[in-house]
């Protein structure tokens, strides 16, 4: 199989009218950088990662810094350059930008290798379902409730069968919020909450209960993601399930969890998580355990993943990237569908993509 030969470097930016924010960030740019590897016979695979306004320079230089390491092996080798990265990232450790640069590029050697067999991922890592059930995201804190409730109907008419919204906004707004929404969706539509680790353990345990009566599906990251104790106290004292897993850069988080029997889905990350193969074990690891994963923001890469596990039950929909993308991913009646070609079976618009030098 040809070697990489080339690897490029780009960023793009995805319309936002005005600044949106949830109960810890507030977001003024929508951008992203992707990864393009390319072989000597001139086969293309892109990876991107999602970096909203933070630490461009330093993001920049984390993919620069990776792209030796990418050069001359071939698309099939991410694990040999999973081995590269881990020796060349010891000294600064291999967590954080070092693991969402080699994640990125992992995914770009993915297309890549799709594209030269003629085949999807989904279809080389073997499937087990052709669908995914998907929810429509978003409900942030900054939202007018004509704004909130303007989305969620949205979602409604496009046929997605959940949302999820923001909460960490006060007792008074997020009940007053979710009520809303419950009321404008009725009671057939799953409604999650998610608070983004930006409640305190009381605080999200009286939440829980007053919001019980509303019929809420999960609460997502209602606290710190390391309290592992707290998350434990949580799910036994209220029934609404937990979910939590965005923030791990591997697994321990997982086992912990698992042993307090404090989770009830498993979020992965895929570019935090670093890459197809880590995604995979941790959905393994999950599956063990019989805790599904509905894993966080990537839908046109966890879509396809998720076709490939056993105990996928759901993907996160954004629109971010439909506008600058070449084929959009189809969803009808509330399940989104891997697309048909080759590797992940789209591209980034050339005229979307700056180059970073």
């Amino acid at each position: 199989m040809p070697a990489i030969s080339d690897v490029r470097i780009f960023r793009a930016v995805s319309p936002l009218s005005r600044p949106i924010a949830d109960a810890t960030h507030s977001l003024t740019e929508i951008s992203f950088y992707v990864v393009e590897v390319e072989t000597e016979s001139g086969v293309t695979g892109q990876g991107y990662l999602l970096s909203f306004h933070y630490s461009p320079h330093a993001i920049s230089g984390a993919l620069k810094d990776i792209r030796p390491l990418v050069l001359g092996l071939e698309p099939h080798e991410t694990g040999v350059l999973a081995k590269r990265a881990a020796a060349e990232h010891e000294y600064f450790g291999c967590e954080g930008l070092q693991k969402w640069a080699l994640a990125a590029s992992n995914v770009a050697m993915w297309d890549c290798r799709g594209k030269m067999l003629g085949a999807p991922v989904w279809k080389l890592l073997g499937s087990t379902v052709s669908r995914v059930p998907v929810y429509g995201s978003g409900g942030w804190l900054s939202y007018t409730i004509e704004e909130l409730l303007g989305e969620v109907t949205e979602y409604m008419r496009r046929g997605f069968n959940a949302v999820k919204i923001k909460v960490g906004g006060g007792m008074e707004k997020d009940l007053e919020r979710l009520r809303k929404v419950r009321e404008a969706v009725g009671p057939g539509l799953k409604i999650m909450m998610d608070a983004n680790q930006g409640m305190n353990l009381q605080d999200a345990l009286a939440l829980s209960r007053k919001a019980e009566e509303l019929d809420i599906f999960w609460f997502e990251e209602p606290i710190d993601h390391r309290d592992f104790e707290g998350y434990a106290v949580l799910r036994s004292r209220t029934s609404i399930s937990l979910a939590m897993g965005e923030r791990e850069y591997d697994t321990q988080a997982l086992k912990a969890l698992i042993e307090r029997r404090g989770i009830d889905l498993w979020q992965p990350d895929l570019i935090r998580i670093g890459g197809v193969e880590e995604w995979r074990n941790s959905a393994a690891l999950a599956g063990a355990y019989s805790v599904p994963v509905l894993p966080h923001y990537y839908k046109d890469y966890d879509v396809p993943l998720l076709c490939t596990i056993p105990n996928g039950v759901g993907a996160e929909s954004f629109d971010w990237i439909d506008g600058i993308i070449d084929n959009t991913m189809r969803i009808e009646n509330g399940f989104a569908y891997p697309r048909t070609g080759p590797g992940w079976g789209f591209s980034f618009r050339r005229e979307s993509l700056t180059p970073v030098e």
